[in-house]
């Protein structure tokens, strides 16, 4: 059973959003030829769906700016603009995108205690989504993840994925992803490695899929 999971392909994370990821909006296609070439079973998707009190934003912090560090629940927290908040164009998954091959949306980040980097679970590490569950019920034994931004969601929910399914084939598929800052990228791919998460192409994809 073979998955992909599309992380955060919303308008909030591409350029004209209130969190713009340099590049952003190039992955929607590669994304759209994985989808219809890939040979998935299984197309799934994370959200960013905060509430507008959300205690990452910066504006909920009187005196802080966007992309200080603060504190979010007695632990370090970088400070963000508000994005991705629900029920505004601004959380809606791209319009490009074909909506029409996902089964499944896992919303997160709607605790306005908790941030949630990961599809899969509260960056508190107690609070689960119940993307794990989902896939698991699925059957599911390869999980390709690509998304926005790398060296956030992507990076966050890959590993999660090797700790949370065990068994599974984990891979980060690179040019579906886009992330923030180069040295933090190159930080993130290096932490997935580690974790065990192997590092693909759409076209290794689309050459194994024949």
């Amino acid at each position: 059973m073979k998955c992909l999971l599309l992380v955060d392909l919303q308008n909030g994370f591409c350029p004209g959003g209130n969190l713009a990821v340099a590049g952003g909006h190039e992955v929607i296609p590669v994304a759209n030829r994985l989808m219809a070439e890939g040979g998935y079973d299984l197309i799934v998707a994370s959200q960013d769906w905060h509430p507008a009190d959300h205690g990452s934003f910066a504006s909920n912090h009187p005196g802080r700016q966007p992309f200080e560090m603060g504190e979010l629940a007695g632990k370090p927290q970088m400070l963000w603009p508000d994005h991705c908040v629900q029920h505004t164009d601004d959380a809606a998954l791209h319009p490009d995108l074909d909506r029409s091959k996902i089964a499944y949306i896992q919303r997160k980040g709607m605790n306005r205690h908790v941030d949630s980097y990961s599809a899969f679970r509260d960056n508190d590490r107690t609070a689960h989504t119940g993307l794990a569950e989902f896939l698991k019920g699925r059957g599911v034994t390869d999980l390709d993840i690509g998304g926005l931004a790398t060296d956030y969601c992507v990076q966050a929910s890959a590993i999660d994925a090797v700790e949370m399914l065990p068994g599974v084939r984990v891979r980060f598929v690179k040019d579906l992803s886009r992330g923030i800052d180069p040295a933090t990228i190159k930080a993130a791919e290096q932490a997935m490695a580690a974790a065990g998460v192997q590092t693909v192409t759409s076209a290794e994809i689309l050459h194994e899929a024949g």
